[in-house]
């Protein structure tokens, strides 16, 4: 909840946790490329296996940028079915958390082919993404639960 409640007219709707998902999916994205280059020169292979055989293939930069984005806004989708509901903030953050923390353990859980080095900086651009987007997700909708906005007067 914000500090002062907001008017009820400026509850949170579904384009605007879009617009933030976009935004902080955004940023997730481009610190995580940020991390990922760093990684690379580092000397961290980024091999994973390939979605289509089972071949060892690098992270593709591309992929780095835009998966975060891409989670956002299915996050942003995913929250907005709690704008209006009492205990939405809550309910969006450890959902949120929860969803990380099950792709963090399918992460972890690679073929022995993948190095250590890998899941540990791909667990990083995780923890990025989680932590710029989930919190402000669940901000933003915890603005729209009952009590949280007030009635003005014109």
């Amino acid at each position: 909840m914000t500090p002062i409640a907001p008017p009820k007219s400026a509850n949170p709707t579904l384009r605007f946790l879009l617009y933030a998902g976009a935004l902080t999916g955004g940023w997730a994205g481009l610190l995580s490329l940020l991390v990922y280059g760093i990684g690379r020169l580092l000397g961290v292979p980024f091999e994973v296996p390939s979605a289509l055989g089972g071949e060892l293939v690098v992270v593709p930069w591309l992929l780095v940028l835009f998966a975060p984005v891409l989670a956002a806004v299915v996050g942003a989708l995913l929250s907005s079915l709690m704008l209006g509901r009492r205990g939405a903030r809550r309910v969006v953050y450890w959902g949120g958390t929860l969803i990380a923390l099950l792709s963090l353990g399918g992460l972890l859980m690679q073929p022995v082919d993948v190095l250590w080095s890998t899941r540990i900086w791909l667990s990083i651009l995780h923890v990025i993404t989680w932590l710029l987007v989930v919190p402000q997700l669940a901000r933003i909708v915890g603005d729209s639960e009952p009590g949280a906005s007030v009635e003005r007067d014109a």
